[in-house]
C-alpha cells in the first residue's frame, strides 16, 4: 500500500503544526480560501500517494528544470511525498531495460489510477522516427503509456500546443499531445516553460480534489490561465496614461514605461507571470526590462518577430487601440492645457472689470 503524504511527512519528523501550515500554504498558493485549508489536510491525510509517469519527447527540458525550482510548495514536498514520481529519465538513478520495467509494473498494478506528466511532444513523420526511445518511436510509447492513465498533464508549450518543433515547415510533424492521445482528460500547462508553482499547483490540486481543475477553451487550468498578464501589469498604468518605450535604453525605458511598443505581448497573452512571477516570487520578464513574448498561446514561435507590435487589439474594450492611445492622450493633455490657459485670460478679465463704478469710469479714462 502506498503511504500518504501526511505519513510520509510524519516518518520524517514533521509536526502535526508545520503540516498544518503547509496545507494552509497549499492553499493560498492555489488561489483557494482559508476555507479549503481542511479539505487539503483531509485529502493529504487520508489519500495514497499517486504515482505519476512523466515521460520525454521532443523538448529541451526546461519544465523540467522549471519544475525543480518551485517554492511554494517546495519541490522535494511534491516529489518525495505528495505524489510518487516513480518515472522521470531525467531524474531517477534508473537507465536502460530497468527504467522501462518500472511503467510496465506501474501500468499493471495502478491501472486507471496514475498520472502521466508529458514534457515535449512526439514526432509523426517517418513513422515517429525521428525521436527514439528504448529503441522504439516515442509515440508508440507515449500512446501506450496514456492507455490506463487516470489523467495526462501536458508540461509546457511543447507538449501543449507543439512550440518550436512544430515551428512551419514542422519537417518532423511534431505534434501536440491532445492530437494524438483521446479519451482521456489532458490538461495543458503551457509556457517556455511554465512557471514552477503553477507546474506544482497543478499537481496539488489534482492530487488534493481528485480531479482536474476547471479549463479554459485551449484545455489550460483557469486559476492560473483566466487573466491576460497585460491586465495584472504594474506598468499598466503607463499603457493607461499613452507612456510607451520607444526605443532600447531610452529615458522611457529607465522609468518602466509600458513595453507595448517594443512589442510586449501581454495583452493577448493568458498567464500568471505578473501576478506569480518567478523565481520565487522575485521577478520576471517586463519587470527585467524585456516584453512578454506570448509562450503561453498557441502558435507564437509564428507569429513574426517577438519585437514587431500587436496591432487591432479588440480586447481592450474601452481602452479601443495601443496605438491611438498615444496621439489620444496627447491630443486631450494639449487640449486641457489650452482650456486652461483660456480660463485663466477669462478670469483675469473679469477679475479686472469686476469693481465698482467709479474705478471703472477710471479705467476708461
Amino acid at each position: 500500500m502506498t503511504e500518504t503524504f501526511y505519513e510520509v511527512l510524519r516518518r520524517q519528523g514533521i509536526t502535526r503544526r508545520s503540516f498544518l501550515k503547509f496545507c494552509s500554504l497549499t492553499a493560498t498558493s492555489l488561489g483557494l480560501s482559508a476555507a479549503a485549508m481542511p479539505r487539503i489536510a483531509e485529502a493529504l491525510e487520508n489519500k495514497p500517494r499517486t504515482p505519476v509517469l512523466w515521460l520525454h519527447g521532443l523538448e529541451c527540458t526546461c519544465c523540467s528544470e522549471s519544475f525543480i525550482r518551485s517554492a511554494h510548495p517546495l519541490t522535494k514536498d511534491v516529489v518525495l511525498s505528495m505524489l510518487s514520481l516513480d518515472y522521470d529519465d531525467t531524474l531517477m538513478a534508473a537507465a536502460g531495460h530497468q527504467a522501462e520495467a518500472i511503467i510496465e509494473r506501474v501500468k499493471e498494478k495502478y491501472k486507471g489510477n496514475y498520472i502521466v506528466a508529458v514534457e515535449g511532444n512526439p514526432p509523426l513523420n517517418e513513422d515517429g522516427m525521428f525521436c527514439i526511445q528504448g529503441g522504439r518511436p516515442f509515440i508508440d510509447k507515449l500512446k501506450e503509456t496514456c492507455a490506463d492513465a487516470k489523467a495526462v498533464i501536458a508540461w509546457g508549450s511543447c507538449a501543449s500546443y507543439g512550440c518550436v518543433q512544430a515551428a512551419r515547415p514542422n519537417p518532423t510533424r511534431a505534434t501536440p499531445i491532445n492530437k494524438v492521445i483521446t479519451g482521456k482528460p489532458i490538461i495543458n500547462v503551457p509556457g517556455c516553460p511554465p512557471i514552477a508553482e503553477v507546474m506544482t499547483g497543478v499537481v496539488t490540486y489534482m492530487l488534493t480534489f481528485d480531479r482536474i481543475p476547471e479549463l479554459d477553451r485551449q484545455g489550460r487550468p483557469k486559476m492560473f490561465y483566466g487573466q491576460r498578464i497585460h491586465d495584472k501589469c504594474y506598468r499598466r498604468g503607463h499603457f493607461d496614461a499613452g507612456q510607451f518605450v520607444e526605443a532600447w535604453d531610452d529615458d522611457s525605458a529607465k522609468k518602466g514605461y509600458c513595453l507595448y511598443k517594443m512589442g510586449c505581448k501581454g495583452p493577448t497573452t493568458y498567464n500568471a507571470c505578473s501576478s506569480m512571477r518567478w523565481n520565487g516570487g522575485i521577478s520576471w520578464p517586463v519587470q527585467s526590462g524585456h516584453g512578454c513574448i506570448g509562450c503561453s498561446e498557441d502558435g507564437f514561435w509564428d507569429k513574426g518577430s517577438f519585437y514587431d507590435r500587436v496591432t487591432g487589439i479588440h480586447q481592450f474594450g474601452i481602452e479601443a487601440n495601443a496605438d491611438t492611445i498615444g496621439g489620444a492622450v496627447a491630443i486631450g493633455t494639449g487640449a486641457a492645457i489650452a482650456a486652461h490657459a483660456a480660463m485663466t485670460a477669462l478670469h483675469s478679465i473679469k477679475n479686472r472689470y469686476a469693481t465698482t463704478p467709479a474705478e471703472h469710469k477710471g479705467d476708461q479714462a
